[in-house]
């Protein structure tokens, strides 16, 4: 017998009633048990997605929300039938150069892991796991066996499957921030900024970028043409500020801008296309920014990834990374002496209440 069509917005209202009045009363567990069981079985990415965002709210949800999504992880690897086909399948993403091999991996509702392997030594590596039997499953179908974790920031999807990768795969390690050591789980490398880290015959550069959380890195390959930088910068957008100022981001992005344009900016999420309603708002006479924003809407509406973005497109229309420009000052009522920090806060704040 058929299941009748899920209402999500109904659902997602009743799931969040459920999840304020366990909080409320601190048995947080309860509500992501009840809570669960709808999203699991109603399929609903929509859902799941809405209710991620709620979960980060809380720190007390979000380390229960890694639980939810180890739960439903070994779930969906037992019964199939709970996987949804929208999630796809593993891609191959375009490689800067033959020195790395990049694959894109989608995981949850819009996130993209990243597998990494160095041609020359064999090795491996997974960027930001937020789950992990896509993970194992894109894995196994190249034959490749990780050596490494590497995290960008303590956000549960990133970090949701570092614990059964390094379960399933002997002698893995974790690679991630030192500013942020105590909230990433399974942790053995610990990198901060101005530091390079090996892998195989690549070195990556290492970049504090705080803001979205207080103790974001951003990882540069420089002969791979390859930058993750987690949250902080994506394609058209940024991370929000949930755990720093508008300062401290404006700095971390200022790391950025000097980089080669032809850099892959391999960003952790598919937002790009909402990013981009924002971005011809507040940029509306930027033909290279409406140029990319017919072609983002092209590609979406064939359900094809937008992400890797050249850093180079990212410079020219990208608005958080252009608060000098004279028509985005107009845009949030800035002169010409305002400084780029205060800009970009106001270009932040305009899309933290955009509901275009």
């Amino acid at each position: 017998m058929a299941m009748p069509a899920l209402d999500v917005n109904q659902c997602l209202a009743r799931c969040s009633s459920v999840v304020q009045m366990y909080v409320d009363v601190t048995h947080v567990g309860v509500a992501i048990i009840v809570v669960f069981g709808v999203v699991l079985f109603s399929n609903s990415a929509a859902l799941e997605k809405a209710l991620m965002q709620a979960f980060s709210q809380s720190t007390a949800a979000q380390r229960l929300a890694v639980l939810y999504t180890q739960v439903r992880s070994n779930l969906q690897t037992r019964f199939p039938i709970l996987g949804s086909a929208s999630r796809g399948q593993a891609t191959l993403a375009s490689p800067a150069t033959s020195a790395m091999e990049v694959v894109r991996v989608p995981a949850l509702s819009d996130n993209y892991v990243w597998l990494l392997h160095e041609p020359k030594s064999g090795l491996t590596a997974v960027v930001d796991p937020s789950e992990a039997p896509p993970v194992t499953a894109a894995l196994k179908e190249r034959g490749w066996t990780p050596s490494f974790v590497i995290n960008t920031h303590h956000h549960f999807d990133h970090t949701g499957g570092n614990l059964e990768l390094k379960k399933q795969y002997q002698g893995l390690q974790i690679v991630g921030p030192r500013a942020d050591a105590a909230r990433i789980p399974g942790i053995d490398v610990q990198l901060g900024d101005g530091d390079t880290w090996q892998f195989g015959q690549l070195t990556a550069r290492v970049f504090d970028t705080p803001g979205h959380t207080r103790g974001h890195i951003t990882y540069w390959f420089p002969d791979a043409q390859a930058l993750f930088p987690g949250d902080t910068l994506f394609a058209l957008g940024c991370g929000r500020l949930f755990e720093g100022d508008a300062p401290t981001m404006w700095s971390s992005l200022s790391k950025l801008l000097p980089l080669p344009r032809d850099t892959l900016v391999y960003c952790a999420h598919e937002y790009t296309q909402s990013n981009a309603r924002f971005a011809v708002h507040i940029d509306p006479n930027n033909q290279a920014l409406a140029a990319r924003k017919t072609a983002i809407d092209e590609a979406r509406s064939k359900d094809e990834p937008t992400v890797p973005s050249l850093l180079g497109d990212e410079l020219d229309t990208n608005p958080f990374l252009r608060p000098g420009d004279g028509g985005i000052r107009a845009s949030v009522g800035a002169g010409s002496d305002t400084a780029d920090q205060e800009v970009f806060r106001r270009v932040r704040a305009a899309k933290d209440s955009f509901r275009g």
